[in-house]
């Protein structure tokens, strides 16, 4: 029980880096629908683990119901996950979520179809997934990748990149050169 609760701080202290209008932990924990769904992931998750799937999907529907945020118990999710806003997320069964990921409304982490087994992605630490961002099927999104609002990844990514566009590319970096009296700077 020590050990959840001080989970959930940890999760609470995780919005004051990334939510400017974070004022207080009691704001936070009251207010913030992501809260409640994390809350409700981790009571079903535990009785996911120990194979009784009907009453963690019970759990996870209550909490669906009180955040507007879908969790599937079978989901692996890591340290300091913060949905802002939250209404219409979506993580699959199989899907694996890292340390300090940051995810707006609308976002999925869905399978393509009726695969079996490792069927949704896997998102490494430190990414961002912006608003209705729909991730799909076995693929890595890899640590400090930044997925752009409504983007359709369908293929890993690269570390640090910045990913957009239906189906997502990679942006590419363009340096810009300055130019003063014919000499390149």
């Amino acid at each position: 029980m020590i050990k959840f609760i001080k989970s959930i701080i940890e999760d609470i202290d995780s919005v004051f880096d990334r939510d400017p209008a974070a004022r207080n932990r009691l704001e936070v924990f009251l207010l913030y629908p992501h809260i409640k769904a994390l809350i409700a992931y981790k009571i079903s998750h535990s009785l996911y683990m120990k194979k009784r799937f009907f009453l963690a999907r019970w759990v996870s529907n209550i909490g669906k119901h009180l955040s507007g945020i879908e969790i599937h118990p079978g989901a692996t999710i890591g340290k300091g996950l913060f949905i802002d806003h939250g209404m219409g997320v979506v993580i699959g069964e199989t899907a694996v979520v890292g340390n300090n990921v940051t995810m707006f409304h609308g976002a999925t982490l869905g399978g393509t179809g009726n695969e079996k087994g490792k069927r949704h992605p896997t998102v490494g630490d430190n990414v961002v997934i912006g608003s209705s961002a729909k991730i799909l099927g076995n693929i890595y999104i890899a640590s400090g990748t930044k997925v752009g609002a409504n983007a359709v990844v369908l293929h890993d990514t690269s570390p640090n990149s910045t990913v957009v566009g239906i189906p997502a590319e990679e942006v590419k970096k363009v340096s810009k050169v300055i130019c003063l009296n014919e000499y390149a700077i």
